[in-house]
């Protein structure tokens, strides 16, 4: 079905992409296919373009307007998954009968592009990353992502939540020339990390709200693993202090993947969600275990593997012990064993003392061969 069916939309068509442009492009994110215009006719779906016909014919009073809140969620729904420019076709139809939606009708439009562009969702990550670690010497990125988010447009769009980031590994953060968005040598360690685990907190949010507890589980018991045994190109650069920034990133690492785990399966046992936890922990901690071992053969830093086995073990002794007793004694042990070659006796002995009766004995041999 044609626009032209209804009375035309071209000259508000023309405004809506403007507007829609200049919410993307305050983002920092570049979609060179955003262009509506064209010499053939924009068009809708038959599905989409009879759900838009038959809602907009209907007289906006309270007796209908409940219909409106219906049928709604499932228009945006319905749209968001149709092809570009159908989003802003929409909006250009309905922000004619209804002007005072005009900001609502243009933010939801601007968020569709995401759905259609893979690179544009790398680049809004970039972004969302840039802003929230105060990398960028201009605001625009602060602004803009704010404007996505619905920031600027009125109170209404508070509760709006920008879902469809997809993972944490598509954000790499350069640190080779600066660190951290000032010239090197003027950021103390400890500051650093508290840019990373700014950083971590960030992605550890972004895919918990993305894709919910199968895409943590799926991220701790497939996607890590994987990273850690491909090879990653090494750091070249002098200027740096050998393995800090390898550290950093095994930092970063540990403390995403343990907010993660808390955001899916809770610090204790009362969340259903909970019930799922051993599973997917076991089959992590045995592959720390098997690399430590040296079963399994790592392509990533080694100042990056041991950071993030020596920061994951802190932060779940010190934060999360209930996950402990979830663990095979024979793989604590396997770890804590790892942990003592590493000179962590205290760190190897609190992991063995929180894993219950099962591995008393293991704790109990690890204290007789220190104090050997």
């Amino acid at each position: 079905m044609n626009g032209s069916d209804w009375p035309s939309p071209a000259a508000n068509l023309s405004t809506i992409e403007q507007q829609i442009k200049k919410v993307i492009a305050a983002t920092g994110v570049d979609v060179p296919s955003l262009t509506i215009g064209g010499s053939s006719p924009a068009m809708l779906p038959l599905p989409l373009a009879a759900l838009v016909s038959l809602t907009i014919t209907y007289k906006l009073d309270k007796a209908s307007e409940r219909f409106l809140v219906l049928i709604g969620p499932g228009l945006n729904s319905l749209a968001e998954g149709c092809p570009w420019p159908c989003m802003p076709i929409i909006a250009s139809l309905w922000a004619q009968k209804v002007k005072r939606w005009n900001d609502f009708l243009v933010f939801s439009a601007s968020r569709t592009v995401f759905h259609h562009s893979s690179d544009a969702v790398v680049q809004l990550l970039r972004s969302c990353f840039t802003s929230t670690l105060g990398l960028s010497p201009s605001n625009i990125y602060s602004n803009g992502v704010g404007a996505l988010l619905g920031h600027g447009f009125g109170s209404h769009f508070s509760e709006e939540c920008l879902r469809s980031p997809r993972g944490f590994f598509t954000y790499e953060e350069k640190l080779k020339t600066t660190k951290f968005g000032l010239p090197y040598g003027q950021v103390s360690l400890g500051a650093a990390m508290e840019r990373v685990k700014l950083a971590a907190s960030l992605g550890a949010s972004l895919v918990w709200l993305s894709g919910g507890l199968s895409l943590v589980q799926s991220l701790i018991k497939e996607t890590l693993p994987s990273w850690f045994v491909s090879s990653h190109s090494p750091d070249h650069d002098h200027r740096e202090p050998e393995g800090v920034v390898a550290m950093l990133r095994g930092y970063a690492l540990a403390y995403f993947v343990v907010l993660c785990g808390t955001f899916a399966w809770g610090v204790d046992s009362t969340s259903p969600a909970s019930k799922r936890r051993p599973k997917v922990l076991r089959s992590h901690l045995e592959f720390l275990a098997s690399a430590v071992d040296g079963k399994i053969s790592l392509g990533c830093n080694y100042a990056t593997w041991r950071s993030y086995i020596v920061w994951f073990v802190s932060l779940m002794t010190g934060c999360t012990p209930k996950w402990v007793p979830d663990v095979d004694a024979d793989v604590l042990k396997r770890l804590s064993y790892g942990l003592m070659r590493w000179n962590k006796e205290e760190l190897a002995m609190a992991l063995l003392g929180l894993g219950g009766v099962g591995a008393m004995s293991a704790a109990a041999e690890l204290i007789i061969e220190i104090g050997a």
